[in-house]
């Protein structure tokens, strides 16, 4: 059973550290992704700890809650983007054969919120809202020691992701929250994925410059003429969609379409299914501003 093997993974993890499950006190989340918080109901039953989490978690309630009312969804969103029916046929098969049962996800004892802080035995961690990975993403600041937690919001490598359709533009709010991070001028980031590291500005560089290469990649395809997100993504990522990828994928080229529209220079110029063009802000647009946060004009 997955409660069962996570907690095995965790009591070992745990061990190798002096500590115990015995030992934990709070189930403190960076966000709402079934990764970093789908064992918080085993853990919670078997230590009684309260659980943390951001209140703007609707994205993993829909996962939980209603699996196949989420399916629904994430079938039609990808069919106005475009993706034929067979290929739409086989990602249904594929999903619902690896369904299993999640162990029941609950709902926080707390809300997590900007300026909490969070009392540990290893010091006080203030809260940081940071969405645009996620809508309930946060991350930890330990200002003494200059320590950040950034879940997913910094990796120990570049990487991105963003969830599509439950904020106006996780693109837009991600590079808002580089920015909040920015200024903390951390010098040691403990990540949710990947290895910890000392070069904070070098991996929010290197980031801000990944979310610039793609929305350059997305302008330059669209100057060929209008192109539905299914059309885009092997023109992005020199991949085609498959069974496999189709929802990481397609969930990242729809944000940077959102941002760009946001920004004044894409727009749907064609429904069933959607295609995006350019418009004439398009060519005026200085996206080395926009990712810094810097005002184009």
């Amino acid at each position: 059973m997955y409660a069962e093997r996570s907690l095995r993974e965790l009591e070992l993890a745990l061990s190798d550290c002096g500590l115990s499950l015995e030992g934990v006190r709070q189930i403190v989340c960076t966000h709402a992704h079934l990764d970093h918080c789908g064992a918080a109901g085993p853990i919670k039953e078997a230590t009684g700890a309260p659980f943390y989490l951001h209140p703007n978690h609707r994205h993993l309630r829909r996962l939980v809650d209603d699996p196949d009312a989420l399916l629904a969804r994430q079938l039609e969103v990808a069919r106005q983007c475009g993706v034929p029916e067979e290929a739409l046929r086989r990602y249904e098969t594929l999903r619902r054969s690896r369904s299993e049962e999640a162990y029941p996800v609950p709902e926080p004892d707390q809300p997590l919120l900007e300026g909490m802080t969070v009392e540990t035995a290893v010091g006080t961690w203030r809260v940081y809202e940071t969405p645009g990975h996620a809508p309930s993403h946060v991350c930890f600041f330990q200002p003494e020691r200059r320590l950040l937690i950034s879940g997913d919001h910094l990796l120990g490598r570049v990487s991105l992701y963003f969830d599509y359709g439950y904020t106006p533009d996780p693109v837009g709010e991600f590079l808002d929250s580089l920015a909040k991070v920015e200024r903390l001028s951390a010098r040691l980031c403990l990540a949710g994925h990947g290895r910890t590291f000392t070069d904070v500005q070098e991996h929010i560089d290197a980031t801000r410059n990944l979310v610039r290469e793609r929305l350059e990649a997305v302008l330059a395809s669209l100057r060929e003429g209008p192109l539905t997100a299914y059309e885009l993504v092997p023109k992005i990522y020199g991949q085609p969609l498959s069974e496999l990828n189709a929802h990481w994928l397609l969930s990242k080229v729809l944000c940077y379409l959102t941002h760009l529209r946001h920004q004044g220079a894409a727009e749907i110029v064609e429904s069933e299914p959607e295609r995006w063009g350019l418009t004439p802000a398009a060519g005026a647009l200085d996206l080395q501003a926009v990712v810094s946060g810097k005002d184009a004009d």
